[in-house]
């Protein structure tokens, strides 16, 4: 069933006009057509169920066992409050949330970002293990709670949902000298004798849409158009790195963490494949994004690494960088190279988190579970048509 607000005439006017401005997209190097859904997206998320029954416990803590520590992190509580809202999963969206503002924000959200890395310690407590935030959690937090605020008429959600934007304006957007508006990856150890050090994949579009909606004061709009010249002057291969650093003129390789871009940068695609057609940068993020699409015609298969400043690859890419490229491959207009990494996905086996992740995602998008509208806004299977141009 529909939401209210998207049955308003003066929203179904807006829809018109972003039909009529996607229509007079002029044809560019990747070609921006959707490939059509196979079929209407199913009843039963069997991967989100599987998911849930792997890495979430009673309590709604997200852990990922790939690490001896156990570790659950801001991004895991954040993507297990996404797809919750995605599933229609009230109450275990609140358990998630409820462990994520006890354990991350020491009880008191509206006033502290959740940390990072929370675990086993090594002497068999269980705690906070680096206080340090990050970036991208709290993005992905922020967005489910403002759409779980809207979607499900949840004032108190979108409250706190603002509440993190106020929080990440004021400790985490920077204006690097030279460059402008940017978000830093966390609240420490980022910024090192006139160094900026960035990570691409924190910045989706979409989500960075609806901030700049509901905040429309705040730093969202200037940063949204800084994100894309970030991705085109720091992929001059078409090849995102997973970190990259701000010298005061350019984009530089970091020096701690080198011009490869692999689990991080795999992100980036994912993001710049599910833009709505009508945005107006979808085009730009896209081409600075092409070195994938060359490697899949070249080789067939993307690279687990790649050397960005060379777009060189080395390595078997993981089946979650296969999921990853679904949304990528639609906008790029390649339905033989989408069914052949659609192809590579398992239907059922014992994969780490960040691989189910990169499935839920990808593959969530490939068979309509949601889609994002030009303005940001979730639109899941439940409250909307499951159609592939939602």
């Amino acid at each position: 069933m529909s939401s209210p607000n998207d049955s308003a005439p003066g929203t179904r006017r807006a829809f018109l006009r972003i039909l009529a401005a996607a229509a007079a997209t002029a044809a560019l190097p990747l070609p921006l057509q959707a490939v059509p859904l196979p079929r209407p997206c199913p009843d039963s998320w069997r991967e989100w169920s599987s998911f849930v029954q792997r890495n979430i416990d009673e309590s709604g803590r997200v852990i990922d066992f790939f690490n001896t520590d156990l570790r659950s992190t801001s991004e895991s509580q954040s993507y297990g409050l996404f797809f919750a809202l995605v599933a229609n999963d009230q109450v275990l969206f609140g358990r998630i949330l409820a462990w994520t503002r006890q354990n991350l924000s020491a009880g008191r959200a509206d006033i502290n970002l959740p940390a990072w890395l929370w675990g086993k310690a090594a002497d068999g407590s269980w705690r906070v293990l680096d206080p340090n935030t990050a970036s991208d959690g709290e993005l992905w937090i922020a967005y489910a709670l403002l759409e779980a605020g809207r979607l499900w008429n949840r004032p108190g959600f979108t409250a706190a949902g603002k509440d993190i934007l106020a929080l990440m304006r004021k400790a985490e957007i920077v204006d690097l000298p030279g460059f402008g508006t940017m978000l830093l990856p966390g609240v420490q150890g980022f910024v090192k004798e006139e160094r900026w050090t960035l990570n691409p994949s924190y910045l989706p579009l979409f989500v960075l849409r609806r901030f700049a909606m509901v905040d429309a004061k705040g730093p969202w709009r200037r940063l949204i158009e800084r994100s894309v010249v970030l991705m085109e002057q720091s992929a001059p291969n078409g090849f995102a790195p997973d970190w990259v650093a701000w010298n005061g003129r350019a984009f530089v390789a970091d020096p701690d963490k080198g011009s490869t871009g692999s689990y991080d940068a795999i992100r980036c695609y994912l993001w710049a494949g599910m833009i709505h057609p009508a945005d107006p940068l979808r085009a730009r993020m896209l081409q600075a994004l092409s070195g994938p699409l060359s490697m899949l015609r070249a080789q067939g298969r993307l690279a687990e690494k790649v050397d960005v400043k060379q777009g060189v690859g080395t390595g078997t890419a993981p089946v979650g960088f296969s999921a990853a490229l679904l949304p990528y491959l639609s906008a790029a207009g390649e339905p033989t190279l989408l069914r052949n990494e659609l192809a590579r996905i398992p239907a059922d086996a014992d994969l780490n988190y960040y691989d189910r992740v990169l499935i839920l995602y990808g593959k969530g998008w490939h068979d309509g579970r949601y889609r994002f509208s030009a303005d940001g806004r979730l639109q899941p299977a439940w409250s909307t048509a499951c159609s592939a141009n939602a």
